[in-house]
């Protein structure tokens, strides 16, 4: 008789300790997954805001502070800009090509966040100087937690514009 009883002292110990074990876990896991959606968007939004300002004035290394130094840009045709300096390089071919002294709005659509990092699904639509609208599109853009702020790893973009034919 002692030694069920011994037995079971120690099999509710076991079982004690794996569920005590298992709790811990699970509060790890949701520590790591809980994320202030509402700062997040914050954080992105003005994020999305300071690309817009720096396309304003022309400036294509603010516009590129938007990416991380390995990030990667896929824009439609064309090849994607592989790096910080390809796609500053890039932004600024697009600036000094921009005629119509227009420009952008970014806008959250869609947002995703699980600890360090954030998709995020927007729409863009670009305005003359009069504040007509030239073009719109949508894009994605992951971003990576990196020293404390967001930083756009990977992007795509797209217009819903026809495509422009081939010249």
């Amino acid at each position: 008789m002692r030694h069920f009883i011994k037995s079971f002292g120690l099999l509710v110990i076991g079982a004690l300790f794996v569920t005590a074990c298992a709790t811990k876990e699970e509060e790890v896991k949701e520590e790591v997954m809980a994320v202030d959606m509402e700062q997040v968007r914050t954080e992105i939004q003005a994020m999305e805001d300071a690309y817009a300002a720096g396309e304003k004035v022309k400036d294509a290394d603010a516009v590129a502070n938007y990416y991380s130094d390995d990030a990667v840009s896929y824009g439609q045709y064309q090849e994607p800009a592989v790096g910080k300096a390809a796609i500053t390089a890039k932004i600024a071919k697009n600036i000094a090509s921009d005629t119509t002294g227009g420009y952008s709005e970014y806008k959250i659509v869609d947002l995703y966040a699980e600890g360090g990092m954030v998709v995020e699904i927007g729409s863009w639509t670009r305005f003359d100087s009069s504040g007509k609208e030239l073009e719109h599109g949508n894009y994605m853009s992951y971003f990576e937690k990196r020293d404390g702020s967001y930083k756009c790893v990977r992007d795509m973009s797209a217009t819903t514009s026809p495509e422009k034919p081939m010249m």
